[in-house]
């Protein structure tokens, strides 16, 4: 049952009695007002307060992740750009309210999901991080970082659309990131090894962009590995190459 319709001699009398029905908090449902209350004459022909009451869908990391713009075919994988030195430092002060802005547009869009946890902004020399933190953090971590990228995506949308900054903004939480780059270097080297072994291609499962360049950056100076994205859309197979070598067909098999 997604919503309900619910009467009380008041809204908010109608209001709590369709949240028990549902069995969910204020916070978590959108309301629709039917009809106020009235009274009647004398006690005759009173109306009753009328509200629908229908729960909100939750934020889903796939369904965002789902919408994120796809990729070029292109697969071969290129180094970071270096920042070009035409582009000057934003002022610190220009710098604080952009990462007061993006806090705000976080902390509103967990606030909504329903998870307690609170946001903190550092700014860096280069990007603003978001830091979530409370006991309840790491459900927004989600599979492989899903969640957490949904975000990041969300948040620098916003900002971008608002400010009109080519600040970038990195979402965090219970030090994730850091964790996952050290678990991806260790995965590269380990498949780096059995690809020169065994001298075939090695396949890696489907990843993020962000997760396949760091396995790009870490090989990258292996004068005998080459590696490639393989596939369509936002999460793409990466391969490992080794010299000589027959190289994966188009659709990484």
């Amino acid at each position: 049952m997604n919503s309900v319709e619910a009467e009380g001699n008041s809204i908010d009398k109608a209001i709590d009695s369709a949240l028990k029905r549902l069995g969910t908090t204020r916070d978590r449902v959108e309301i629709e007002i039917v009809s106020s209350a009235a009274r009647g004459l004398f006690g005759i022909g009173g109306r009753k307060a009328r509200i629908r009451a229908t729960l909100r869908k939750p934020l889903d990391a796939e369904s965002v992740v789902a919408a994120l713009p796809a990729e070029p075919a292109s697969s071969t994988a290129s180094p970071a750009r270096p920042h070009r030195s035409e582009h000057r430092a934003r002022p610190a002060a220009d710098t604080g309210r952009l990462a007061e802005h993006a806090q705000q547009v976080l902390q509103e869009i967990v606030d909504r999901i329903g998870v307690s946890v609170t946001v903190t902004a550092d700014t860096q020399e280069q990007h603003i991080l978001l830091d979530l933190k409370g006991d309840s953090s790491g459900v927004l971590i989600g599979r492989r970082g899903q969640m957490l990228d949904a975000l990041e995506y969300l948040v620098n949308r916003i900002v971008a659309r608002d400010e009109s900054s080519s600040t970038r903004v990195i979402i965090d939480s219970q030090d994730y990131r850091e964790r996952r780059r050290l678990s991806l270097e260790d995965l590269a080297r380990r498949m780096a090894d059995q690809a020169k072994k065994k001298r075939k291609p090695v396949t890696l499962n489907p990843m993020s962009p962000r997760d396949r360049r760091i396995v790009h950056l870490v090989l990258q100076g292996d004068p005998v590995l080459t590696t490639k994205s393989s596939g369509k859309g936002y999460f793409r197979k990466l391969v490992i190459i080794p010299a000589g070598a027959a190289k994966p067909t188009r659709n990484g098999e």
